[in-house]
């Protein structure tokens, strides 16, 4: 494979939960740059955990699927509830 995958991350909050989802070579050190308050604007300050992840053909592919999983709610949903248990 080509080693470009999507992830989507999890974070408990008080009233909700949050989803992040990204596409990268290497996810344990994308987890990592996150939960240090380097990566996106909108993971800062906030403890994350993977949730998901897929191996994608090429980075074309990755982007894609990255943008269809933004747009996949319910899916997300799902994924966040496992924060619960």
């Amino acid at each position: 494979m080509s080693g470009h995958f999507v992830y989507v991350l999890g974070c408990a909050g008080e009233k909700r939960h949050l989803t992040y989802v990204g596409w990268t070579t290497d996810v344990a050190a994308r987890l990592k740059t996150h939960n240090a308050g380097k990566g996106a604007r909108s993971t800062r300050g906030r403890s994350w955990v993977l949730l998901h992840t897929e191996e994608c053909a090429s980075r074309r592919h990755a982007m894609s699927r990255e943008w269809h999983l933004k747009r996949d709610r319910k899916f997300r949903k799902q994924l966040a509830l496992k924060l619960s248990i």
